[in-house]
Formats: structure tokens, sequence, C-alpha cells
């Protein structure tokens, strides 16, 4: 990966995103949500945060480390 995600110790601090959820969820929630931040200091990257826990942490991606933390993965 070209950089390391950074945290944010709570994804309230993320204003104005909308978060996606997993295609792959279940009723059982326990998926992770997604967002990308249109403006500001985390404008450009990707926001990732538990499911379960709407108010915790936040990892945030630049573009190239999501891809490669997803090549990684597979």
């Amino acid at each position: 990966m070209s950089a390391l995600p950074r945290n944010v110790p709570s994804s309230t601090e993320l204003h104005d995103v909308r978060w996606l959820r997993s295609s792959h969820s279940t009723g059982a929630n326990n998926c992770v949500e997604t967002a990308a931040p249109p403006a500001g200091r985390w404008a450009g990257l990707l926001a990732v945060r538990d499911s379960k826990d709407p108010a915790g942490p936040a990892l945030l991606f630049s573009p190239e480390s999501w891809t490669g933390f997803l090549a990684a993965l597979r």
C-alpha cells in the first residue's frame, strides 16, 4: 500500500457524509459502511466504519491504499 490509513477517533467528526452499507451485509448488522467525505480536510479519502458502532472510529484510506487493501484481501 502506498500510505497507511488514517484513524478518526469518532466517525461523527466526518460531517456531511452519506454512509453506504456493504451489499454483502446481512440482517445481523455485522458489516462495514463506507463514505466519501465531499469536502474539507478528508475530501478525496474513503472512510470505513463498523455498522454496529456508528459513532465509533473510522479509518480513512487514500484511493491507492484502498485499492491495495482490497487486493490484499483477495
